[in-house]
């Protein structure tokens, strides 16, 4: 499994295809993820790349990391395991205790 790298700053103009072009040259790209707004479709600025050694990772980070893609300044970095959502309800000022006549 690749190492999985965090890409801040995008421009809005980037598409998945030339983020992966981009950092074709440090290795293998095994995935492009450009996070969008879900009722836009709107690129949000940021996304996710999955290169397939770590090497490769290190490399694209080193070089990356404050470049320059479409004017806008990149904040590339090793991306964070998702922190677990609390889906529960409780604690959260949800429902009961209304007002009733």
């Amino acid at each position: 499994m690749g190492k999985k790298l965090y890409i801040g700053n995008l421009p809005f103009s980037a598409t998945e295809d030339s983020l992966k072009e981009a950092f074709q040259q440090f290795g293998t790209v095994e995935s492009v993820t450009i996070i969008t707004d879900r009722d836009t479709g709107q690129s949000k600025g940021f996304g996710f790349l999955e290169l397939s050694t770590s090497q490769e990772a290190a490399s694209a980070i080193t070089k990356m990391n404050g470049s320059e893609m479409d004017g806008r300044t990149l904040k590339v970095s090793e991306a964070q395991a998702k922190a677990p959502r609390d889906n529960s309800r409780q604690d959260r000022g949800y429902g009961g205790g209304g007002y009733r006549r």
